[in-house]
């Protein structure tokens, strides 16, 4: 009998061994994704905004430096300028997502001039449908909107920051992500401060010396 129940016990240590290196090769769910628990689908977006300035010809292709966010530290976009955005949409899960839709809300001050999908002008959004997603697999979409002309911006506003967002939603799932970019405007009723760079230095030069010639004749005068 106590033969048997050391047996028994090795048996069953070998077993859980078995198991527990199963569970190392295929995952804490096992090797179809189940048994250690209920797998999660996980949907990312991402949105960036492209740098002023930060576009580059090589080869006829136009490559441009895109980032999260730009801020009032940064160079600005003006009244009339193209602003472009890039939007990536990744299934970060080891299931399929399937209908993946892509909603894009306008801030004020701007219009859609470019990119997929359709413009709804009052709820001002950009809606597209990404497709299926196939595990890890990324897609790339590109928006450029465009920033509304002077007298449409805001009169009382030298510099002001606006936010693009973007939120995309599959199945019961979504995620968003926004991107910040800042506009710059001259403000109405301010004037420019006169120039005192060099070519404004022989008229002053020329009127000094007139005062000064004026000044010795008074002084001949009165002796």
């Amino acid at each position: 009998m106590k033969n048997a129940l050391i047996v028994f016990g090795l048996f069953a240590v070998l077993t859980a061994l078995s198991a527990t290196s199963a569970n190392a090769q295929y995952g804490q769910y096992g090797q179809y994704g189940y048994g250690g628990g209920t797998p999660t689908k996980v949907l990312l977006i991402d949105k960036m905004v492209g740098k002023v300035g930060g576009a580059q010809t090589k080869g006829g292709i136009t490559d441009i430096q895109y980032i999260d966010n730009l801020s009032e530290s940064d160079a600005h976009y003006h009244a009339e300028d193209q602003v472009p955005f890039k939007i990536k949409v990744k299934n970060a899960s080891s299931m399929r997502l399937t209908n993946v839709n892509v909603v894009d809300v306008l801030p004020a001050y701007v219009e859609p001039l470019e990119g997929p999908g359709d413009y709804n002008a009052s709820a001002r959004t950009i809606t597209f449908n990404a497709g299926d997603l196939e595990p890890g697999q990324e897609k790339i979409f590109y928006i450029k909107l465009k920033v509304l002309p002077s007298n449409q911006l805001p009169a009382d506003k030298g510099i002001f920051c606006l936010v693009n967002r973007s939120r995309a939603s599959a199945e019961n799932l979504s995620n968003e992500d926004t991107a910040q970019f800042c506009v710059e405007k001259q403000v109405v009723g301010v004037t420019q401060v006169p120039s005192t760079g060099p070519e404004m230095a022989i008229p002053l030069l020329f009127g000094e010396f007139t005062l000064l010639g004026a000044g010795l004749f008074l002084t001949k005068k009165a002796a």
